[in-house]
């Protein structure tokens, strides 16, 4: 009895590393429409597409030099946000486009020649607004600024005063910073942005924070900070760590691995932390080991994951809802299927594959 062998595909290195057709899909917090990334012109731009509707998919951004790679929904359906640099200088900006003008150009909302805008973060307590940190008056100083969507002013809610690191402003107005020390140390305090008066609120041996603290994500009531935090233990776990005293509280942990915290050098990666988009509460955290796991801290949220990773035995990426938590729009970490992007409708428990990336690319000719 005689047997054929399997005969392996013939695949050009051109094919394997070819663009994809689209990438890095979310949905609005209206749910009425997703956004990811295409081609046009050879380089990726943001394109919009209606959900259910007969709203056509349109390029909404027009870079024909370099490719977009980040962009933002706003809470306002009408904007959104992208990231871009020139010619590569890494001197980011965030432009500004109108979905209900498609003839009017995006509006540079940081237009500082030289300078670099890091850090950029909606803020769910101050609708319309954005924070972020911009060095257009010295370039070895981030001072923080306070965004408006829709008339594009800035506001200085900051001046940087050396040896800072980030700045948090809490819904109640209150600054902290996060302050290098000469020894290496990491410390937290309560600033003064007027006086430069610092009150410690708590310190860390920044040799257990290399790239800083992170995660580092305000809590919804603004007392306190989600942390990454290793004291007292060989992994890090996530912590509370309260704004008035300087007590760390565990939130959650995993007895053998640590906090994903990947998104600090690859921003484009997703955070640690799961956040509900309308109220910004935690919904979950990733760790991180030869596979990913995903700790649910809401029920309504652990519902939704056990569905969600039903859908690809790879591991959950990047995970966008609208503001019910209803309707998902997820991607994939899959060593043969790469960034596989999925709707998920939590109040009919229907999904639906939007796309693959790299259609031409059979995952059963691909290697596990």
């Amino acid at each position: 009895m005689s047997t054929v062998p399997y005969k392996v595909p013939h695949l050009a290195v051109e094919e394997l590393f070819a663009s994809p057709v689209r990438i890095g899909a979310s949905i609005s917090p209206d749910g009425t429409r997703i956004a990811y990334l295409a081609p046009w012109r050879e380089r990726l731009n943001v394109w919009v597409e209606g959900i259910g509707s007969t709203e056509q998919a349109r390029c909404v951004t027009a870079d024909d030099n370099r490719s977009v790679h980040v962009y933002h929904w706003t809470d306002d359906p009408r904007w959104l946000l992208y990231e871009q640099d020139g010619d590569g200088d890494e001197n980011w900006h965030v432009c500004r486009v109108d979905l209900e003008n498609p003839e009017a150009e995006a509006v540079d909302l940081t237009p500082f020649a030289g300078a670099t805008a890091v850090g950029f973060e909606m803020m769910v307590s101050r609708p319309g607004k954005a924070l972020l940190h911009l060095n257009h008056r010295n370039p070895v100083e981030f001072d923080l600024y306070e965004a408006d969507i829709a008339t594009g002013e800035l506001k200085m809610l900051a001046q940087n005063r050396g040896q800072v690191a980030g700045l948090m402003y809490t819904p109640n107005g209150d600054m902290y910073a996060q302050v290098w020390r000469s020894d290496g140390a990491i410390e937290l305090v309560q600033w003064d942005s007027a006086t430069g008066e610092r009150r410690p609120v708590a310190k860390f041996d920044g040799s257990d924070y290399p790239l800083g603290i992170n995660p580092f994500q305000l809590t919804t009531d603004g007392t306190g900070v989600w942390i990454g935090s290793n004291r007292d233990s060989d992994h890090t776990r996530l912590a509370r760590l309260d704004l008035a005293t300087g007590e760390e509280t565990e939130v959650d942990s995993h007895p053998d691995l640590d906090l994903d915290t990947r998104s600090s050098v690859f921003p484009t990666l997703p955070s640690a932390l799961i956040l509900d988009r309308r109220t910004g509460g935690l919904l979950g955290v990733r760790y991180l080991g030869e596979r990913q796991v995903i700790h649910a801290l809401d029920p309504h949220f652990a519902a939704v994951l056990a569905n969600l990773e039903q859908l690809s035995d790879g591991d959950l990426g990047a995970a966008s809802s609208d503001e019910s938590g209803q309707h998902w729009v997820v991607t994939f970490t899959h060593d043969r299927d790469p960034g596989a992007t999925y709707s998920y409708d939590h109040s009919t428990g229907k999904s639906r594959l939007l796309f693959r990336p790299y259609p031409h690319l059979d995952p059963e000719a691909l290697a596990r």
